[in-house]
Formats: C-alpha cells, sequence, structure tokens
C-alpha cells in the first residue's frame, strides 16, 4: 500500500465493534456496546487505541510544522540549566538542579556552607534510563542525613518500589520493597522506618515497620485499613516528636500517633472517626494542634495536651469564620503560621507564640497563588513560601517571623525578555442560575478589545474541594502573545469561596458545577471577552467529567473541548469497587448501590448521555497505565460519540501508550505533549498559520 492511500485510510475514523454488554441495577438495563474496551489483555483493544492514535496523528499531520514551531518557541522561555534554592535541615543545605538535554532533576545537597563541594544524592535521568515512563515517590532522608529512602514507579501506574541508598558510601542497601505508596517517616533511631503498602485497587491500607539490614519479609504489620473507603498515611511532625498515621476518606478522618524515639512502642489514637468530622494533627511543646470542621463547616483550630488528646479535652484557639476558610496550619518553635482563605483569595498570617502578636502575609494582584514552601526546621524564624500569579513567574520568598520582613530568594528567569507589564490579569463575577456570584480569573495581553473577537481559552475542575490556581506559565505565553484570552472558572466543587462552596457542587448538588461553568461561559460572551466560534473548553480528570457534562448540556457554546484523561463514565467505574478509588468517590458522588444517587449521577454522566446531536470539535486523551481514570473511559466515550453525533466536525483520541494519570513524566516529552494541544487549539481557532 502506498504512503498516499494508508493516510487516507487512517483519515477514516477507526470503530471500534459492538460487544453489547448489558448492565442491570435497580430495573435499569443499560447496553454498553463498548464494555469490551476494559480488557487490555485483548490485542484487539492495544490494535483499536494504537489504529485511534495513527488516526490522530494523520488528522493532525497538517500542523507538524506549527507542533515544532511550538515546542521550540516554549523551550527557548525555560532555562534548561538551573538551580532550585537550597534550604536549610541541621548542617546541610539541600537543593535540586536541572541541565539543557536532561529530562529529569539532580538531587543534590552541600555540608556547612553553599561554598563546600556538591554531593550528588539522586540523579533521576541516571534512575530512568531504560524506561519510558519515570516517576519519583519518597525522597527522604534518615534524622543524622546518612540514608536515604526513595521510591520510583516506571509505568505511571502509580505502583512505587522502595529502595534505600546508603549516602555514605553510595552504595544501595539490599532490601527493596515492591508495591508502596508515597508516604513514609522514619523514627528518630535512624534504622526503623514507617511505609504504607497498596492493595489491588491501588489504595494504600497497610502500614508496616521495617528495621533496616533486616529481611523485609520480617517487617511488622502495624495497621491494615479493612474499610475501602479509607486510606491510610503515615508523616513526622516538624518538631521531629511524633510520627502519625492517618486513616482518611473524603469526608472522615482517625489519627493515631507514636514517639519518634520509641518506634517499637504503641500507637496512641488522638479521636476515633466520626462520619463527616475531619482533623489534621500537628504538635508543638507539649500539645498537639488540630485543625478541625466539627462543629466548624470552615474549619477551626484547637489545642490539646499530647498526655490527653481526646476530643473532650480541645480548647478553641481560632474559632470557627463564617466569611474564611481556615485551610491549614505551620507550627514552628515560636510561631504559629495561620493560612486561610478570604473572598476567594489565599492569606496567612503569624503569630507570635510567646506574645501572641500577629503579622499578615499580604499581596497585591486581583488572583494568585501562594502556598509553604519546604520548611524542615523547627527551631527557625525563617518562613519560606511561594508565591506566583497569571502574570508573576514563579516566586521563593523567605519571611523573617520575628521582623516581618520578606525576601525574594529566586524568580523564576523566563528567558527571551519577559515583559510583564504588556499583560493584565482581573477578577471577574459571573452569576449562576440561583443567583450566586461565581469567581473568574483571567489573564490576556495589554491592548485587548472586548469586541466579542478574541479567542479565549476556559479552563475549569470543581470537584474534591480542590482550588484552581491562577499560576504563572511562561508556555502559556504562547497562547497570549497570539491574541488568546485565559481563563479559570472558580466554580463550585471546589473550595475558593470556603467549605459550602465545596459541599454545594458535590451529591445531588454536582449540576451546579455544570450549571456554574456554563454561567461562566454565557458571562465572557456577553460581556463580549470573546463568541461561541472563538471559545475552546479544557479540563483534565473530573475535570474532563466537567468537558463532557458541559458539552452534553450546551454543546452550541463551544468551538473546541480538550478533555485530559476524562472520568466520564462515573456511574459504571464507582459502581467497580476493585476500580482504584471508586468505593472512596462515595463520598465525592454519592453511592450509586443507591436508586436516588444512581438516578441523579446517571442523569449528568457524560458517557451515558451521549446523543444524536452535533458536537464541537473534540481532543480526548488517555493514558493506558492510568490507575485513576482508566483508559477506557476516554476510550468508550470517544467511539460512543463517533457513532452518535451528527456533525462533521474533528474528534481525536490520543492515548499515551506508556504512561498513567499526568502523561508523560519527562520535561521534554510533556512540553512536546503540549505542543500538540496549542496546535489542536490554534488550528481549531483558525490562528495555526499566525506567526
Amino acid at each position: 500500500m502506498s504512503h498516499n492511500n494508508f493516510l487516507q485510510n487512517l483519515t477514516k475514523p477507526p470503530v471500534a465493534d459492538k460487544h453489547p454488554e448489558v448492565l442491570e441495577l435497580h430495573g435499569d438495563r443499560r447496553i454498553d456496546n463498548y464494555f469490551w474496551l476494559r480488557d487490555v489483555d485483548n490485542p484487539q483493544v492495544i490494535a483499536y487505541l494504537e489504529a485511534e492514535n495513527a488516526y490522530t496523528a494523520a488528522m493532525m499531520q497538517h500542523t507538524e510544522s506549527l507542533q515544532t514551531k511550538l515546542y521550540n518557541e516554549m523551550l527557548a522561555r525555560i532555562k534548561e540549566t538551573d538551580l532550585s534554592v537550597p534550604y536549610r535541615k541541621d548542617n546541610y543545605y539541600y537543593y535540586l538542579r536541572t541541565e539543557e538535554g536532561k529530562d529529569y532533576p539532580i538531587y543534590c545537597r552541600k555540608k556547612d556552607n553553599l561554598s563546600a563541594p556538591e554531593e550528588i544524592l539522586l540523579d533521576e535521568n541516571e534512575l530512568a534510563k531504560g524506561h519510558e515512563f519515570f516517576s519519583l515517590g519518597v525522597f527522604d532522608i534518615s534524622p543524622n542525613h546518612q540514608i536515604l529512602a526513595y521510591s520510583v514507579d516506571t509505568s505511571g501506574s502509580e505502583q512505587y518500589t522502595l529502595f534505600f541508598l546508603d549516602l555514605t558510601t553510595n552504595q544501595l542497601l539490599p532490601e527493596t520493597i515492591p508495591d508502596t505508596y508515597f508516604s513514609f517517616a522514619w523514627a528518630n533511631d535512624n534504622q526503623t522506618v514507617f511505609y504504607t503498602k497498596i492493595d489491588d485497587a491501588n489504595r494504600p491500607y497497610q502500614l508496616f515497620r521495617h528495621t533496616l539490614g533486616t529481611d523485609t519479609d520480617a517487617d511488622v504489620l502495624i495497621y491494615e485499613e479493612a474499610d475501602e473507603l479509607y486510606h491510610l498515611y503515615v508523616d513526622k511532625t516538624r518538631s521531629q516528636a511524633y510520627i502519625l498515621m492517618s486513616l482518611r476518606s473524603s469526608i472522615t478522618t482517625e489519627v493515631h500517633y507514636l514517639d519518634a524515639n520509641h518506634p517499637q512502642g504503641n500507637w496512641q489514637l488522638i479521636h476515633p472517626r466520626t462520619t463527616g468530622m475531619e482533623y489534621d494533627v500537628d504538635h508543638h511543646s507539649d500539645y498537639f494542634y488540630i485543625v478541625t470542621n466539627d462543629a466548624a463547616t470552615n474549619f477551626k483550630l484547637v489545642k490539646t495536651l499530647v498526655a490527653s488528646p481526646s476530643k473532650v479535652n480541645w480548647q478553641t484557639v481560632i474559632p470557627h469564620q463564617e466569611d474564611v476558610l481556615l485551610t491549614g496550619i505551620s507550627l514552628f518553635a515560636n510561631h504559629l503560621v495561620i493560612y486561610e482563605r478570604k473572598g476567594g483569595l489565599e492569606t496567612a498570617r503569624v503569630q507570635n507564640l510567646s506574645t501572641g502578636e500577629e503579622s499578615n502575609i499580604t499581596f497585591p494582584e486581583p488572583t494568585y497563588e501562594f502556598y509553604e514552601g519546604n520548611n524542615p526546621e523547627f527551631n527557625t524564624t525563617i518562613l519560606r513560601f511561594h508565591y506566583t500569579s497569571f502574570i508573576t513567574p514563579q516566586s521563593v520568598f523567605d519571611y523573617n517571623m520575628e521582623t516581618q520582613q520578606r525576601e525574594l530568594k529566586k524568580e523564576t528567569e523566563v528567558l527571551g525578555g519577559y515583559d510583564r507589564t504588556q499583560y493584565q490579569s482581573e477578577w471577574l463575577m459571573a452569576t449562576a442560575e440561583d443567583g450566586t456570584k461565581i469567581p473568574i480569573s483571567i489573564v490576556y495581553k495589554q491592548g485587548i478589545k472586548k469586541d466579542s473577537q478574541n479567542p479565549l481559552l476556559l479552563t475549569g475542575y470543581g470537584a474534591y474541594g480542590s482550588s484552581y490556581p491562577a499560576t504563572f506559565s511562561s508556555n502559556r505565553l504562547t497562547l497570549l502573545d497570539r491574541g488568546v484570552v485565559f481563563a479559570i472558572a472558580h466554580i463550585r466543587g471546589g473550595e475558593e469561596m470556603g467549605r459550602k462552596w465545596y459541599e454545594d457542587g458535590k451529591f445531588l448538588q454536582k449540576k451546579n458545577t455544570f450549571t456554574d461553568f456554563i454561567a461562566c461561559t454565557e458571562y465572557l460572551i456577553n460581556q463580549k471577552w470573546t463568541a461561541s466560534d472563538r471559545l475552546v473548553i479544557t479540563g483534565g480528570s473530573a475535570g474532563g467529567l466537567l468537558m463532557g457534562a458541559v458539552m452534553n448540556l450546551r454543546p452550541e457554546l463551544f468551538k473546541a473541548v480538550v478533555a485530559h484523561v476524562p472520568f466520564v463514565d462515573i456511574v459504571t467505574t464507582i459502581l467497580d469497587t476493585s476500580l482504584p478509588l471508586s468505593a472512596m468517590e462515595w463520598e465525592e458522588w454519592g453511592n450509586p448501590n443507591d436508586p436516588v444517587y444512581y438516578d441523579y449521577m446517571k442523569s449528568y454522566s457524560p458517557y451515558d448521555n451521549v446523543e444524536a446531536k452535533d458536537y464541537p470539535d473534540m481532543l480526548i486523551t488517555a493514558g493506558l497505565n492510568d490507575s485513576r481514570v482508566k483508559y477506557w473511559e476516554p476510550a468508550k466515550w470517544t467511539a460512543k460519540l463517533r457513532e452518535l453525533k451528527t456533525d462533521n466536525n474533528i474528534l481525536l483520541l490520543k492515548t499515551n501508550m506508556g504512561a498513567g494519570h499526568s502523561g508523560a513524566s519527562g520535561r521534554y516529552e510533556s512540553l512536546r505533549e503540549l505542543a500538540f494541544e496549542y496546535a489542536f487549539i490554534l488550528d481549531r481557532l483558525g490562528l495555526g498559520t499566525r506567526d
């Protein structure tokens, strides 16, 4: 067959043969023609995914020069050989660096001062050799700085193998531990470690104790969580005094603690799980400090003596506030850092534990992202934090908690002469169907006019209480400089406007998430920021579910849709508790074994609501090894859309055959994936040939 004929055949969309499966629940018979795509061991399934990839490549072949141009343009803004800001722990300064041409970071340290010789601890590039995918999980150094515990995943399935490296000899210890999760803690004896193992559904459910130099078969099982709603995590307080075992469902927490100086000792319970009650624990001197939603929707801070941690002894430190969400705390020897969210934006205040005096950390831009950096030391007056916005590149600050002075340690360099004065960001408010004001973060290049002619890329998430951050991206300049406006819809289901914002976008109120997004879309069109034929939307995972839902509801609003690893077959997936996360999802979306939730979830499930009508242009992505959203969800959705849609618009499925939920792991291949996505967007907007 000639190359031209081969391409002509490829430009016909692959057809997924129908192998109907009948699913029955509550008297409802659901015929799923594409259930067979779940069988990853079936050669026909792999052949189908590869055919879809070939079709996608053929349909995007005319953009290959654009993809190359975009890739080179984005790469040219990145300082490929770079160095992180070192952080101090005891007598060592730890940092990582990158080198031009290498995909992964190199972890290093220096002893006593930054002029000392460099010691390379771990080079991810060496570990990644021979693997299509590489991800580092645990990276935790023993209290005496002599042993490095690290774990790796080389498939994207989030199944990690744990290793121990002797930093004095640079030799691996003989023991390796497979099927671990990326939570871990050292005891203070430098010999005992605690790690978590996963079950067949990738759920961390067991806590083990291991002593270095002993056979891992002799490791002691400390705890096994039988309830599939709960995940198990292990961690250590900054004070280094206690190891914490946290058992968490989506809405309930139970924490146990152990004296880190006595790893063979008995674990103690702080408070038994109470459905709907969440709490996080930190330690200072004789007290545990606890952030909890107990009788406090937006959370409050309490403290209790370590010797008597039960709830009856909790003393309120920061009471519940109706208009302020307490997002967390950090404890240092003489300071308490309080993280809050007010009016949708993050703030912090620092309290001197000796005097009670407080100082505020505030920022001037209308929308931004702020979070704590690496602060391993307890006895310090310096708080490291990160700040970024649509316009300000990632910046690292050291804040003196005594003097209230902040020092900029590093702002990520953007090569090529980035001029922040050429860009503008705003915080807008749309109005939802029920009158609720929905925030929108927006950024654009100076000179943009609101005349309905602007191309616009709108994104959102709206699930799990995750607030969508307004961060800087040098890659995004590629779109902004071509006149594309970028916006985030801060819809309900996130936590931008407080805990109720989340509660109003889950369970039987989940549809608020979708109608909020549509309201934001209509607002941007009505305010002449853009028009429907100039509007592209994008979202990933639960944000991919959002894409599918709004596309089913109002397909005419959008020119094109990009859905990354979309969670679109929600009813079937959550019913299958053998899959990772499924049972835990009952506390986010509802339990479909209950007819009320089943009917509600089915009424918006993107896969179940595909209809014979026109849909926008679409790019859908998947990862063959994805353990969070299995590859078959986007594959089945694509097949059903091909079967039913009545338009001639482009529909592409692109499956990464060697990666998981987050796509390619190497920074250069990740950039190529983004160049492909941007090429699709610009091509659909008619901007593919614009310089």
